[in-house]
């Protein structure tokens, strides 16, 4: 009896522990993507995007102990010009086959409301780490009805100057400051 009673206390235990653990979630690379928008000689705000791909350790009982890692295949850029795309994946921009991957991996994660936090890491990119700062909203968190997997997406924002990441062709006629718009999506690896 007493032999039962133990095993059933370690399965109690590792259900409690597993139950409360944090969870590793993959982003979907259809649903997780960084736009970009920047001042184009003081004429128009163009954009481009890249679509993300990466993890996301959430502890939903400990948010701030969450961790994010995303990679950015940088060659793959879409901006819906495909001039523009060959242009801006040139040694004059992001000098694609000098530095391919952009990569975002958090160190801290700040809780600013319920459903909102700062989430601060490094972003390295043209070969370039610098610390960056995204505002991150959590939008959803549930069972995904198509994959029937358990997902959560956010929705986020954040700015950076390109000429810190070595990014310096037409400055100052083409804007240095760059507005980010995040989307991530992922389910339960």
């Amino acid at each position: 009896m007493k032999l039962i009673s133990k095993l059933l206390a370690l399965i109690l235990f590792f259900g409690f522990v597993a139950a409360n653990a944090a969870e590793k979630y993959t982003l979907d690379p259809h649903h997780s993507s960084v736009m970009w928008t920047i001042n184009h000689l003081g004429f128009s705000n163009p954009s481009g995007k890249w679509f993300a791909e990466g993890t996301l350790v959430l502890d939903e009982k400990n948010p701030a102990d969450s961790k994010v890692n995303v990679t950015i295949s940088v060659g793959d850029i879409v901006t819906g010009i495909t001039e523009l795309d060959k242009h801006l994946k040139s040694e004059s921009f992001f000098d694609v086959k000098k530095f391919p991957v952009a990569t975002f991996v958090s160190d801290k994660i700040i809780m600013t409301g319920k459903h909102t936090a700062k989430v601060k890491g490094m972003l390295t990119m043209h070969g370039v780490s610098k610390p960056i700062t995204l505002n991150m909203k959590l939008n959803k968190a549930g069972m995904n009805p198509i994959s029937n997997k358990k997902s959560v997406g956010f929705s986020g924002t954040a700015e950076l100057k390109r000429s810190e990441f070595g990014i310096t062709t037409l400055l100052p006629m083409l804007g240095d400051d760059v507005k980010l718009d995040i989307q991530a999506e992922g389910y339960l690896s």
